[in-house]
């Protein structure tokens, strides 16, 4: 039989070949359409002849498509537009905090991460959170819930950091200042918070940052993955991909390579810890270090899949995103020479108090120093604004409603809020949004017990700035961020210089993927600070 096919198949490729070559000619060309809410002129251009219009578009604006987008959308009047797609279907763009509050809380059941979503990255991960709606995902968030909540997790991720960064990262960019080498600080942030995502969600330590570590093959197939995955969801129209997912030919092949290695290193964690606990049933909760273990003590009946997708839904949410958020925050910083001589100073004042505490303390005092960072804390939100890790968001409805802004959304209709765009709307953050200025998180007070002026942090409206998501999926590590980032950037500021390693006026790629990039990485000298 299978000769049979092998024989007929040159006869038969042709019909296949034809109408992906058509497809991927539209993907190419035809990618966006109609838009709604522009200046008079250009919206009469694009009704008269729209698809000559969108091609002509395209075109001019194909090597900049997200950030003409964004700038469409801080123009636009209603912070809103629409697209249309020649195989039909509508995407609704939209940087308005009503729309955004509207999809991820009032009426957060009826979007949902459509089946355009799922099926594209169900392969990798399987039916953990990152694809799951409705009872699967409140299930999972409340499992998930029990991890992230002790104080003994945070412990836990407090003293790992403290290893990470002592015993790997200070002596690699020490070494770096010794040399005058240009290392890719992206990369290097990457692979801490690998080993930093691996240890605290299942007690694995990769050893990603170590010198004498080689390439890891789950990593890799990790980035690998999720890369294809992203394409699938990109493409035009699924048959795309799931023909070459039926011949088992060019990306869908490797995919499958990617995803046995990831399966089979997932599996080699959980089944371990899942033992562990099964042949340890009365564990003290104090003695459950990571987030497996602490979800296996409350739910000891979950299977080995359910956990694997779990694992690679961890790694997703906790690697990508504060390697990304860090790697802008020092680019940032490298232009902003006054509130880094801010950070530094706070971080001084910080270690000063914390040298007076008691020894016994020493590691609550830790934790609290990080904590009371309000500057830093502020500096980090600020680069997030101008350079979100995630610089845009689906959801699709599932029946038909109206945004807040009156704009009708059918049964189907992707609605994408893009946090890129929202952190440079001078209606959001006034006429100095282009400005690097921690300062507009912070209101100045007088301590009563002292008589000091001190910075007291006020956050924003989440639906304004959605960095971390908002409503019911708000990330649950979110402060385990913040914990992680204020530490890397304590270690690396109190020590060393962090100088870019390119030309007067460049300026960095922001490149948007699942996460947000720096395209072809981040080149930087370290030097010791004084």
């Amino acid at each position: 039989m299978l000769v049979l096919i092998l024989k007929l198949l040159p006869l038969f490729l042709p019909l296949f070949i034809l109408p992906l070559l058509i497809i991927l000619f539209f993907n190419k060309i035809c990618s966006v359409a109609v838009f709604k809410n522009l200046n008079a002129s250009l919206t009469k251009t694009l009704k008269s002849n729209p698809l000559i219009s969108q091609i002509i578009a395209l075109r001019q604006h194909k090597e900049v498509k997200f950030q003409w987008l964004s700038n469409l959308l801080v123009s636009s009047p209603s912070s809103t537009f629409i697209t249309r797609r020649p195989f039909g279907g509508k995407i609704v763009f939209t940087a308005n905090p009503a729309i955004v509050e509207h999809i991820l809380r009032t009426r957060f059941t009826i979007y949902e991460k459509g089946p355009n979503h799922k099926n594209s990255f169900r392969d990798v991960f399987g039916d953990g959170m990152f694809t799951t709606n409705g009872d699967a995902w409140k299930v999972q968030r409340n499992i998930a819930s029990h991890g992230f909540s002790s104080k003994y997790l945070h412990r836990f991720v407090d003293n790992f950091l403290d290893f990470e960064l002592t015993e790997r990262l200070i002596p690699l960019l020490s070494e770096a200042t010794k040399n005058n080498k240009v290392y890719d600080f992206q990369d290097i942030l990457k692979k801490f918070a690998f080993d930093n995502i691996c240890m605290t969600s299942f007690g694995y330590d990769p050893a990603y940052l170590s010198p004498s570590s080689q390439n890891d093959k789950f990593s890799e197939a990790f980035d690998e993955a999720v890369m294809i995955s992203e394409m699938r969801y990109r493409a035009l129209h699924p048959i795309i991909w799931k023909i070459c997912r039926f011949f088992n030919i060019g990306y869908e092949k490797k995919l499958k390579e990617d995803i046995k290695v990831m399966q089979n290193f997932a599996t080699s964690v959980v089944k371990p810890l899942k033992q562990r606990i099964i042949d340890s049933p009365t564990s003290e909760e104090n003695k459950l270090k990571n987030v497996l273990e602490r979800l296996l003590k409350h739910n000891p009946n979950l299977s080995d899949k359910y956990l694997v997708d779990m694992v690679n839904s961890a790694i997703l949410a906790g690697r990508d995103t504060t390697s990304a958020a860090l790697t802008w925050f020092f680019w940032v910083l490298h232009k902003n020479k006054r509130a880094e001589d801010e950070i530094v100073n706070e971080i001084r004042q910080k270690k000063v108090k914390a040298a007076d505490v008691d020894h016994h303390h020493s590691h609550d005092s830790a934790v609290e120093e990080i904590k009371d960072m309000v500057y830093t804390h502020a500096a980090l939100c600020e680069s997030m604004r101008l350079y979100p890790p995630i610089a845009i968001n689906f959801r699709e409805a599932t029946t038909d409603d109206v945004l807040p802004d009156g704009t009708r959304v059918t049964k189907g209709t992707t609605v994408a809020y893009v946090p890129y765009a929202m952190g440079r709307m001078e209606k959001l953050w006034g006429p100095d949004w282009a400005e690097y200025r921690p300062e507009r998180w912070l209101r100045e007070e007088v301590d009563p017990s002292t008589g000091e002026k001190r910075w007291r942090f006020v956050p924003r409206d989440p639906y304004s700035f959605p960095v971390f998501h908002a409503g019911p999926r708000i990330c649950l590590g979110k402060d385990m961020a913040f914990m992680q980032m204020k530490r890397v950037v304590t270690g690396v500021l109190e020590r060393f210089r962090v100088v870019p390693a390119v030309e007067d006026g460049f300026e960095p790629v922001y490149l948007v993927s699942l996460t947000a990039i720096m395209q072809g990485g981040f080149p930087v000298r370290f030097e010791k600070r004084i």
